[in-house]
């Protein structure tokens, strides 16, 4: 395993990953204060002031060393424009090497294979540089825009938790997906964008 892993900008074929900056606040919060982004997020719709504690927090996050540690990147487009953030956290170092992933991307980036193309970058990441053993997601199943890609990655589908938590007035249930070292293999550029 390759820690201390710091955060450099990761290039796809249509995307590149690459650090928060002061200027994709107003992306950011048209994109965290929607409530149809935010539905199956673990928090509401965000103020300006939450939106500004959140990219700064993030854009601070540039090192995976030990347990906790994070990564929360944009993704941008060819022309630097601001689509949305993957998530990179570790969960654990040696012996079980493990990290969870997740995305959020805004209304008007969706459907377009950015999602997978940056998701796929990330794993490419986890499993090659960093040398992880496994990867998982955790997400609301009724989240089918989630679940479709994380079956895309090929993540196999481990548990669902019924009324797992108490989430903005109901009870709310919790799919679990994730892929392993031997399992993933790097995709080349040609097959992202379907």
């Amino acid at each position: 395993m390759t820690l201390p892993w710091d955060f450099r900008p990761i290039h796809g074929e249509r995307v590149t990953l690459d650090l928060l900056r002061p200027d994709d606040f107003e992306a950011m919060y048209a994109m965290q204060s929607d409530a149809d982004v935010c539905r199956y997020l673990l928090y509401e719709p965000r103020s300006r002031e939450q939106v500004a504690e959140a990219l700064k927090r993030d854009a601070a996050a540039t090192r995976l060393e030990e347990p906790g540690d994070f990564l929360q990147p944009a993704i941008r487009d060819a022309d630097g424009r601001f689509l949305g953030t993957m998530y990179l956290a570790l969960h654990s170092a040696e012996p079980d090497r493990t990290a969870e992933i997740g995305w959020i991307l805004a209304p008007g980036s969706q459907g377009r294979g950015y999602a997978l193309e940056s998701a796929r970058l990330v794993l490419d990441l986890a499993f090659g540089e960093i040398g992880l053993h496994r990867v998982y997601a955790e997400l609301d199943p009724r989240n089918t825009a989630s679940v479709a890609l994380c079956e895309r990655l090929g993540m196999r589908h481990e548990a669902h938790f019924v009324e797992h938590m108490w989430l903005k007035g109901e009870w709310s249930d919790t799919g679990h997906y994730a892929i392993l070292e031997r399992e993933w293999a790097p995709h080349d550029a040609g097959g992202l964008a379907g």
